[in-house]
């Protein structure tokens, strides 16, 4: 046993050979040669790695010894006076010389690998003469952008100027202190901002959003390569936003648009070139609200001609721009998949830290989150018989969004009746998550968003004074910019959630059951206590394309094909929802992940890992150095097939591009408008 585990940890010694661990094949078996030198590098790599694993081993006890050490540093448990006077020398004194050269090999090699993967697309793009032209505006999604905290009260001091989102500082602080985390990150329920005493914002900078904890990187790669073209703090910007307020409170309590507006402006003026703007995921939805609210009079007063002034191109980078399926299940009962796939110790353990109810209770305390509700109902999502993305031969439409089995012919609880209940589609989920929701939810969502269908273009214009619903794309156009390129840059080919299996639970109560005491709960609080849904996701259901309750479909693992790509691919070639024009080129990206990188390597379309794909940062680079007019349409999924079945129809025969007149037309009837509103 001791000869085993040295060999294991230490690597085989000479008089003790490992043996091989591949037989020698058969007959009709096929094998290739490898010469001496490359049998000699691989032998050396096997043993480079076991070394490798041997340091790894003894600074991980090391670096064990020392979080202890942090935890226990207050009580009498562990006394670390005895290893005040150690220092590197003295550290090193105790290690193998060899463990020591191997870790400066392997520090080597890494940082070689870094200068290689990081910045290989930029040094690309640079040999074919492409350098900065555009000055660069990055929106980007909920998990990278960090929040931190500037409250100054006794309850805040301890976090002054820490992140408690996007941070290691978050995970300690929700470890330690869940309540206190809780409090600074949920907004008021009455005015949708900063609790009395809390003041949390959105950091500002490249530290907002190149990583989200140390060591997990969102926009880090893009950084790396726009640098490496020519890019840097005076002609690149990111334009980071509290994503839990509401749209309009953005700008009521940060001026987040006029800012953003002022930013482009001034970056216009100084490069003389017009901005090229990216955005990613929520960002996307953002920047459309934006497009809108610096046209309107009396918000951005930016008139009609502001965005075909200031705006080059708009990069939309996994934009979930008819919502994300997953928010109905998250807002509803707290889960998700990632929730459902827990094994059984896993969700004992999540739902006694943080309770699904008390899930479903934080992420409604952000207004903003909200807006990812699908849009478009069962005209885009599909009907109980019926749904656009259905595939041939499947046994029950994706349009049956939440699903109900018997639960008592499975042994399930004996409380749970599963026949009161009915199975809905997406359009019926809505009103079934606000009857199960706080009423201050309930107007929240409904004064800031709309999930509708225009079909004309009356309706579209006359929407587009209308703040409520400058989220929809369906229900609102595209600037008029004729002269504006539109790149929707999206991953596809990935198991992505479709539809939900759902079960009864007994009633678990209302607030009282996530921790809140009933003596902390006003009397007769319409906007505290509520009946939650006690529905959950049939974790316990697997079969063909049903993961633990969860039905999946085509998309990035988050974002699902219909959203991401209808509107790219049908939606804005309506003359209705872009009456200037305005180009748009899809460039869909196929999920090809390397096995062997927990990120899924360069080919990845996962919807956050996408932002390092080498692919997305040569087209990036391309569009922002004044190329991307050479980018071709490239479409490799069924999303046109399925656009096509979705049943909203242009309401006029598709014409050239619109002219002057057609422009001036389209501008007068929208005056109109405004003057009969």
């Amino acid at each position: 046993m001791s000869g085993f585990l040295r060999r294991r940890v230490i690597g085989p010694s000479e008089d003790s050979p490992e043996p091989s661990r591949e037989p020698t094949p058969g007959p009709g078996e096929e094998y290739r040669v490898v010469d001496a030198k490359k049998l000699h590098k691989l032998s050396k790599s096997r043993t480079t790695s076991k070394r490798r694993h041997a340091w790894v081993f003894i600074l991980g006890g090391l670096f064990g010894i020392l979080v202890a050490g942090l935890f226990a540093s207050n009580n009498d448990m562990i006394d670390l006076s005895s290893i005040t006077d150690m220092n590197l020398d003295s550290l090193l004194d105790v290690i193998p010389a060899g463990l020591i050269k191997d870790a400066k090999d392997i520090q080597k090699h890494e940082r070689d690998a870094v200068n290689y993967d990081s910045f290989t697309v930029g040094l690309h793009a640079q040999s074919q003469g492409i350098k900065a032209l555009h000055p660069v505006i990055m929106i980007p999604g909920v998990i990278s952008t960090g929040l931190e905290s500037w409250g100054t009260d006794e309850q805040s001091r301890q976090y002054f100027r820490k992140r408690l989102w996007g941070s290691w500082s978050m995970m300690r602080a929700l470890v330690m202190d869940k309540a206190s985390w809780k409090r600074h990150l949920m907004v008021d329920k009455r005015t949708g901002l900063d609790p009395p005493g809390i003041k949390l914002r959105a950091s500002q900078g490249f530290d907002a959003a190149d990583f989200f904890i140390t060591g997990y990187w969102i926009w880090n790669k893009i950084l790396e390569n726009l640098a490496t073209i020519g890019y840097d703090p005076t002609n690149a910007f990111t334009a980071a936003y509290d994503w839990r307020l509401s749209y309009m409170n953005y700008e009521r309590r940060d001026q987040y648009f006029s800012r953003l507006k002022a930013h482009i402006e001034l970056a216009t003026q100084i490069s003389g070139q017009k901005v090229v703007l990216l955005s990613h995921s929520m960002g996307s939805q953002v920047l459309y609200y934006f497009f809108h609210w610096v046209e309107a009079s009396g918000y951005g007063d930016g008139g009609s001609q502001w965005v075909d002034a200031y705006v080059d191109s708009w990069i939309n980078i996994s934009g979930c721009m008819l919502g994300a399926l997953k928010d109905i299940p998250a807002l509803l009962s707290g889960e998700m998949k990632d929730t459902a796939q827990l094994n059984a110790f896993a969700v004992y353990g999540l739902e006694k830290f943080l309770s699904r109810n008390e899930r479903a209770e934080i992420l409604r305390a952000f207004p903003g989150l909200s807006s990812m509700l699908p849009i478009g109902g069962d005209l885009v999502w599909g009907n109980s018989t019926w749904a656009p993305d259905d595939l041939p031969g499947q046994e029950t439409s994706f349009g049956t969004f939440i699903r109900f089995r018997d639960q008592l012919e499975n042994g399930s609880h004996p409380f749970s009746q599963a026949s009161s209940r009915q199975n809905m589609t997406v359009s019926e989920a809505m009103p079934y998550l606000f009857r199960h929701s706080e009423p201050w939810f309930q107007d929240m969502v409904k004064q800031n968003y709309s999930f509708g269908v225009a079909h004309t273009r009356k309706e579209v214009e006359q929407n587009n004074a209308l703040p409520g619903k400058w989220l929809n794309p369906l229900e609102t156009r595209l600037p008029l910019a004729p002269n504006l390129k539109i790149y929707c840059f999206y991953g596809m080919g990935k198991p992505t959630e479709r539809a939900y299996y759902y079960r009864d639970e007994p009633y678990a109560g209302s607030l009282i059951s996530n921790g809140i005491p009933k003596s902390n709960l006003p009397e007769d609080d319409a906007y505290t206590t509520f009946r939650p849904s006690n529905v959950t996701i049939d974790a316990g259901y697997t079969s063909g394309n049903i993961d633990h309750g969860v039905i999946m479909g085509e998309g990035d693992g988050t974002v699902n094909l219909m959203s991401s790509g209808y509107m790219c691919t049908k939606g804005w070639k309506m003359k209705r929802y872009n009456p200037a024009g305005v180009k748009v080129t899809t460039y869909e990206m196929p999920h090809e992940p390397d096995r062997f990188s927990p990120r899924g390597g360069p080919n990845t379309a996962d919807h956050v890992d996408i932002l390092g794909r080498s692919s997305l940062n040569d087209l990036i680079l391309r569009v922002a150095g004044g190329r991307g007019d050479l980018i071709e349409e490239t479409i490799v999924s069924n999303i046109r097939e399925y656009a096509e079945k979705v049943k909203i129809y242009d309401d006029e025969p598709e014409e050239g591009p619109p002219g002057e007149s057609d422009r001036q037309s389209v501008e007068e009837r929208f005056e109109e408008l405004l003057k009969e509103l």
